[in-house]
């Protein structure tokens, strides 16, 4: 199912959440003007590399693990990847911005993506290969989305044997449907080499679960 919008109005310009999706695509289109060699530098020094930063946190180079862990959120690896994340963020987080505020919003999104990058490394420390990309973060959104608006609806594309028909689905169906498929991936996962980041996916979800009463108060999604 690809999600088009949702049906809940918001009462506050999402200024903070265009903001984060405009750096996303300046530095998408930053990182397209570089040469293979100079893109490849500027993942393994941007992106979050879990045997790196255990070897930072053991060393007490806290500021030196703490740095990828912002930066990696900023960073994709192709047009799905960036086009993906930031239509999820683009439908969920101004709901989130509405109940948090602008400020609030933004120290909860970047906690959600320094969350779920910790759960990825927990899961596997010892790779020495970059990770990239919003996804964790943007799960920490859905999660608090499912908590705000429970009673939500999204419109998505849904496909029908061969065909695709457009209709609204309730949002615990539909975000529940995506956390299952990531918990399948994940599970799958273990032990074998994947170029996805399944458990930050579902870490930063749980975060955004278990946190969001925590950063502002439930209002009535209308």
């Amino acid at each position: 199912m690809l999600p088009l919008r949702d049906t809940v109005r918001t009462r506050i310009f999402p200024l903070v959440n265009i903001l984060i999706i405009g750096l996303n695509v300046y530095i998408f289109f930053r990182q397209l003007a570089l040469d293979y060699y100079q893109l490849n530098a500027a993942v393994f020094t941007y992106g979050l590399i879990p045997a790196r930063l255990m070897a930072d946190l053991h060393a007490g180079r806290f500021v030196s693990a703490l740095i990828p862990l912002i930066t990696y959120q900023f960073m994709h690896s192709s047009w799905m990847h960036i086009g993906s994340n930031m239509l999820y963020l683009w439908i969920f987080g101004d709901n989130i911005e509405d109940r948090l505020g602008h400020i609030k919003y933004l120290l909860f999104y970047l906690l959600m993506g320094v969350i779920a990058g910790l759960v990825q490394v927990f899961f596997d420390p010892t790779s020495n290969i970059p990770i990239i990309g919003a996804s964790g973060a943007v799960a920490g959104i859905l999660g608090a989305y499912l908590i705000s608006c429970p009673r939500a609806r999204v419109v998505a594309l849904v496909p029908l044997f061969f065909l695709f028909t457009i209709a609204e689905v309730p949002a615990v169906i539909f975000l529940g449907f995506w956390f299952v498929l990531q918990v399948f991936s994940g599970l799958t996962s273990i032990g074998v080499d994947v170029t996805v980041a399944w458990w930050a996916h579902i870490g930063g979800f749980l975060a955004g679960l278990g946190l969001i009463k925590f950063f502002g108060k439930r209002v009535r999604c209308r």
